[in-house]
């Protein structure tokens, strides 16, 4: 993580929390503290620390509440342009563990011989 954008965004917890939601869109707090194996806690309160600025909103799905990028706030558009600058300049490793997981579930009539990478 660039020491920089910690500081700028607050904090390692509000940098990865920001990091996950603009690689995938939409993010709850339980599935980004497993991403980067933090507590939950420590996530939620940071997503409802960005929530109150106004950077994110969030809705309820079933129990879970899921934050996404305020449309409506012209500076919350233009840090998600930075952040996803940001994704690139990140080591593979780091982009290819954390930012490229499977979102949705393995086709059942899939060949095992071929496996996603």
């Amino acid at each position: 993580m660039n020491p920089v954008l910690e500081a700028a965004l607050g904090n390692r917890t509000a940098a990865w929390a920001l990091l996950f939601i603009t690689a995938y869109g939409e993010g709850h707090a339980n599935r980004i503290a497993s991403t980067f194996d933090l507590a939950v806690s420590v996530v939620r309160d940071q997503l409802l620390r960005l929530e109150a600025n106004g950077v994110l909103v969030s809705r309820m799905i079933g129990r879970a509440r899921v934050f996404q990028f305020n449309e409506r706030s012209p500076t919350a558009r233009n840090l998600r342009v930075f952040l996803r600058e940001e994704i690139e300049l990140l080591p593979r490793d780091d982009v290819r563990r954390h930012f490229r997981q499977r979102q949705r579930p393995r086709r059942t009539t899939k060949p095992p011989s071929v496996i996603d990478r």
